[in-house]
């Protein structure tokens, strides 16, 4: 899910009520979390898995930090919980990591988090803050290769 730029009150809201109405599906394809800083009882960001497929068991990892929580490490932090619900909970075979091409601390995350680069997607996302269109590239991990990677991490 796009997140908009500047994020303002309305937009929380209607995020806020969109999980609302997700909860409300069976079997569940889409799990939204906010992050917590919890030394200042505040959300700093949101993460969640989507386009949960429990048949193929795939999933879509993503994930967004307010900028002056980046590289402190709740990123990692916050992907490693998600990945291990993916993986030990949900019983996942792979999940899937997309990241803007040219946002390099989402690539170095996914690739920190054990994602092997399985190709770029040319123009395939629009930014919500800018309209602009991005290549992404898209990381995939294993079930297996997350049991070793968690353990360096």
């Amino acid at each position: 899910m796009a997140v908009p730029h500047p994020y303002t009150i309305k937009d929380a809201e209607w995020f806020l009520n969109h999980c609302k109405e997700q909860r409300k599906q069976k079997p569940l394809t889409n799990y939204e979390l906010l992050i917590e800083l919890k030394t200042e009882e505040k959300i700093i960001g949101g993460i969640g898995l989507s386009d949960v497929d429990r048949w193929q068991g795939t999933a879509d990892i993503g994930y967004w930090l307010g900028e002056n929580y980046w590289r402190k490490g709740y990123g990692t932090e916050a992907c490693k919980a998600v990945l291990d619900f993916g993986f030990y909970k949900l019983r996942l075979r792979r999940i899937r990591i997309p990241a803007f091409a040219k946002n390099q601390a989402s690539n170095a995350l996914a690739r920190k988090l054990g994602g092997v680069l399985e190709g770029t997607l040319r123009q395939h996302c629009r930014a919500k803050s800018t309209g602009k269109l991005h290549d992404e590239n898209i990381y995939g991990i294993m079930k297996e290769e997350w049991d070793e990677t968690r353990k360096k991490i």
